[in-house]
């Protein structure tokens, strides 16, 4: 297949809004496909690249050759080379690595020079996440979308499940099955911004999780071997020995289970996200977990399991959870176990909700306690519910964006007001929430704020006012006030404030002193 018809496909599906005309474009590229491209080909059309570590950032891509005039790539030559590029290492490569993506631009026409950029720096947005593409795998294969969601929630290979359903149909989507050793795409949560709403979703009773603010963690355990993945589906074991101690402590032959691990402080609450997620990218400190503590002083992380999805040679996961959880109960010890309670209604759930604030706690989930452990998916079954955050910040700066924001002002650097100093104090950075609208309107709106304007910023006079949205505030090194928002994104500009009206770092730092910064491992 040419690469300039994936191209074309690609800025297709990005051009339309329709679900229905998506799926169809998406079908018709992957019918399409050589046998021996559909694993480069799926991934592209879902954005993501098969060789997940390239090398090559912005500053490979500057200075790029001029498009070729006429296609001559195909699928197949594209995924060859950026093979290539992917292997180069040691001394030179950055040279070597930067010849080599200059040699495959040359030979890319427009279209397909857009395509390339998208999928090196991740920043592919049109429109085909997974879920849109197992409804074209299914199209294109002739077989039930849901046999391809099941297999693709079991696997958490989209290429692999394209590969099988391309070649084998149905009976091969069938051989995909819950496997002790190989993760599997986590179940997940909607928000809601109550806990009325998130009830209304699942009905009731329901029951109600403490939402620890801590890694996400799948850890498999067949005999002795234990492995731990991250929620992206990384493996972790190594670097979280307390959680595979405390997993081979428990009385199982071949386990499967879904939790938290967290840091915990000497009166046993909850360590900022921050503090957790730099213990589990450490390096492993011992076997012994309490021996690790004494000796190190350094923080342990502590696994917390809230559901059960496989029970020596038995899947759960078509099970409703009560009946997963009674598993669970009934196998592990209520200490290695997320807080969890049965609620009839809005006021027990609210009480709930409170007492896991009151705790230190990120939050909770309220989860329906009929339904399957529904892998991958962002259901109604499970609805967390978190305090939102805003405050009413003034822009300092803007970066100019990349991709497919070139051309328009698109990062906005963001200051707390300093009411020693009469000054501002920057809090982090931040492009979410940002629509074509505010862009085209932002972008004049700073250009008439310029005090210094480069090729990468613009210094804007602090007059413009934004109300920020944000799930937590963390220590920081990186800027002057020491702190910096977590997620931060943007919720509209308050054209009714002046920068004296804005909220002060010292509000800032009580919000942090109120709540420690929150995760998004749920």
């Amino acid at each position: 297949m040419r690469f300039l018809d994936l191209a074309a496909t690609s800025a297709a599906v990005g051009a339309i809004s329709g679900r229905r005309a998506k799926v169809e474009l998406l079908a018709d590229a992957l019918r399409r496909l050589d046998p021996t491209e559909i694993v480069a080909g799926a991934g592209w059309l879902a954005g993501e690249l098969r060789q997940r570590q390239t090398g090559v950032g912005w500053a490979a891509l500057r200075d790029l050759p001029a498009p070729a005039a006429e296609p001559t790539l195909t699928v197949a030559s594209v995924d060859a080379a950026i093979d290539g590029i992917a292997a180069v290492s040691g001394a030179g490569s950055q040279t070597r690595r930067r010849a080599l993506v200059r040699t495959l631009y040359a030979t890319a026409t427009a279209d397909e020079q857009r395509l390339l950029t998208g999928l090196f720096l991740g920043e592919l947005r049109h429109g085909a996440q997974a879920g849109l593409l197992a409804d074209a795998i299914a199209r294109a294969a002739g077989v039930p979308v849901a046999a391809v969601r099941r297999a693709l929630l079991l696997s958490g290979d989209l290429r692999a499940v394209a590969v099988a359903a391309l070649g084998g149909g149905a009976a091969a989507l069938a051989g995909f099955g819950l496997q002790v050793g190989r993760p599997l795409a986590p179940m997940l949560a909607q928000s809601a911004p109550s806990v009325d709403e998130a009830l209304a979703a699942t009905g009731a009773p329901a029951v109600v999780d403490v939402k620890l603010d801590g890694i996400r963690i799948q850890v498999h355990r067949s005999g002795s071997d234990v492995a731990v993945f991250s929620r992206s589906l990384d493996e972790i074991t190594a670097r979280v020995p307390e959680v595979v101690a405390a997993v081979r402590a428990l009385p199982a032959r071949e386990i499967v289970l879904d939790g938290e691990a967290i840091g915990l402080d000497a009166a046993g609450r909850p360590l900022p996200f921050q503090q957790t997620s730099s213990v589990a990218a450490r390096a492993p400190v011992a076997a012994a977990v309490s021996a690790a503590a004494e000796r190190t002083a350094e923080t342990v992380l502590v696994p917390y399991f809230f559901d059960l999805l496989h029970l020596d040679g038995v899947d759960l996961i078509d099970v409703p959870g009560r009946e997963r959880w009674a598993a669970l109960n009934g196998m592990a010890d209520a200490s290695r176990l997320v807080g969890r309670v049965e609620v009839g209604g809005p006021e027990q759930a609210g009480a709930a909700f409170a007492a896991a604030l009151d705790a230190g706690q990120e939050g909770v989930v309220v989860k329906a306690p009929d339904a399957p452990y529904d892998a991958g998916r962002r259901g109604a079954a499970w609805v967390k519910v978190k305090p939102r955050h805003t405050l009413d910040l003034v822009v300092l700066a803007v970066e100019w964006g990349s991709g497919r924001r070139t051309g328009w002002l698109s990062n906005l650097h963001l200051g707390a007001r300093d009411p020693k100093s009469g000054g501002f104090v920057m809090l982090g950075k931040t492009f979410k929430g940002l629509t074509d609208e505010l862009l085209r309107w932002q972008t004049e709106r700073f250009l008439g704020l310029a005090v210094e304007r480069g090729d990468w910023l613009v210094r804007v006079r602090p007059e413009q006012v934004v109300e920020i949205a944000f799930d937590g505030v963390q220590t920081s090194r990186r800027y002057p006030g020491g702190v910096a928002l977590r997620f931060a994104r943007v919720v509209r500009y308050r054209g009714d404030k002046t920068p004296a009206e804005a909220d002060t770092i010292d509000a800032v730092r009580a919000v942090q002193a109120a709540r420690p910064a929150q995760s998004s491992s749920i």
